[in-house]
């Protein structure tokens, strides 16, 4: 599920909602979403409309952005390979925290995974039990983004109708500019959002257990609260 309200199938739309409401996620607003992973093994979006202007989609390789850390400061780069608290917007699972601490990298059985969303880092100082961040991880948060940023790094695409887009998690990070919409509600952005655990995706370290709830390959991703339902909404 996409969230709280047990969505299956999630409709990527600005819902009048603003990154600085701790409980809202970023994909209902209008607002830049900087590149990130979600919480599920691939991650697949339809374009159903375009906005009045913006709303670009960007790709980077986070193991490239780890390749250049290690290149140019692999000292900052060791910080991001321990645990981080990261905000869980307040979808919180029955037992757990209101954040949950994951290396932004994770080796495991020869393979790199990454899981990152800076707003969310930044905005679990917010709970009294986590610590600010200090100067050397926010150097270290900083280079990361601005490797992900770098134009020589990043592919970025317009969505058009009809154009579908999948993607690896655990080795891309996605972005959405900023965009201003239409005023007429039948011609405002959409996009349909679909989280996928494929039964032969990549092993995963058992602390993904924190976000995705379990890491058993097919059955794996998504966010759990009490009483939530799954359900397949045909609106936002």
């Amino acid at each position: 599920m996409q969230n709280a309200g047990g969505h299956l199938l999630g409709h990527v739309r600005d819902l009048g909602r603003s990154s600085m409401d701790p409980n809202a996620r970023i994909y209902q607003t209008h607002e830049r979403q900087t590149h990130h992973t979600d919480s599920c093994d691939v991650v697949g979006l339809l374009c159903l409309r375009t906005a009045k202007s913006g709303g670009l989609s960007s790709l980077v390789s986070s193991t490239t952005i780890f390749n250049e850390m290690r290149r140019r400061r692999p000292d900052l780069l060791s910080l991001l390979l321990d645990p981080i608290e990261t905000d869980r917007r307040g979808e919180v699972p029955e037992g757990g925290k209101p954040y949950f601490p994951i290396p932004v990298f994770n080796w495991h059985k020869g393979l790199l995974s990454a899981i990152y969303q800076r707003q969310y880092i930044e905005s679990a100082r917010r709970f009294p039990r986590v610590p600010p961040l200090s100067q050397v991880q926010i150097e270290a948060l900083d280079l990361f983004d601005e490797l992900a940023n770098d134009p020589k790094l990043n592919l970025t695409m317009e969505l058009q109708p009809g154009d579908i887009q999948l993607v690896h998690n655990h080795t891309i990070l996605h972005d959405r500019t900023a965009f201003e919409d239409f005023v007429e509600p039948d011609r405002k952005r959409h996009l349909l959002r679909l989280w996928v655990a494929p039964p032969n995706a990549r092993p995963l370290p058992e602390v993904f257990a924190e976000r995705f709830g379990s890491v058993t390959p097919g059955d794996r991703g998504g966010i759990t609260v009490r009483g939530s339902r799954a359900t397949i909404p045909f609106d936002a």
